[in-house]
């Protein structure tokens, strides 16, 4: 039997193939998730960025938003990247929309405004050694998080990681640079899990 890590990524839209290939150069086993039951026999999972609502829809109306909630409650790891983090929060300023309120925190959507508010920063990030370089593309920002929830990052006076248990967001894209840390970091919360 393989002790290889099989980390499942949601591959309804975002950036998925570029989490597949950070993943798979620190030699873990990626499984591409579209159905309920490809869930499955995961050691953690990836909640890739891209548009919140059509994610959100797309999960309910496959049927895995379910299972995905039964399985994180259940303490697999998973990692939400800006829309993922948006999926997991449990509210949304100004909305009464939330998809799966998973994690005690409240996240503003497209704080950072439009495509044209997107931008990059190098910040030290808790438990990554040295700064980390951020991409934040109409970026979302945790502006509210229960005592249960650890701040990883912060931006300008906002959080922009934070991890609650097996739970990790970033509101920025380690995958869209060749800084594997943020991966690392999450590869060994699965490991830990296990």
């Amino acid at each position: 039997m393989s002790d290889k890590l099989k980390v499942g990524i949601l591959c309804m839209q975002g950036a998925f193939l570029e989490h597949r290939n950070s993943l798979e150069r620190l030699g873990v086993e990626v499984k591409e998730v579209r159905k309920a039951e490809q869930l499955e026999g995961l050691d953690g999972l990836v909640l890739p960025g891209g548009e919140s609502t059509a994610i959100g829809k797309l999960i309910r109306e496959l049927g895995i938003k379910d299972r995905m909630e039964a399985l994180i409650t259940g303490g697999l790891p998973v990692w939400g990247t800006c829309a993922g983090m948006i999926l997991l929060a449990k509210k949304l300023t100004g909305s009464d929309v939330v998809h799966m309120p998973m994690m005690d925190i409240e996240v503003t959507r497209n704080a950072y405004g439009r495509q044209l508010g997107s931008f990059s920063a190098d910040v030290p990030m808790k438990g990554v050694e040295g700064d980390v370089p951020m991409v934040f593309i109409r970026a979302p920002y945790i502006n509210k998080s229960e005592d249960n929830v650890e701040t990883l990052s912060v931006v300008d006076g906002n959080t922009v990681a934070a991890r609650q248990k097996n739970m990790l967001v970033t509101s920025f894209h380690p995958e869209l640079t060749d800084d594997l840390r943020v991966h690392e970091y999450f590869v060994n919360m699965v490991r830990e899990s296990k």
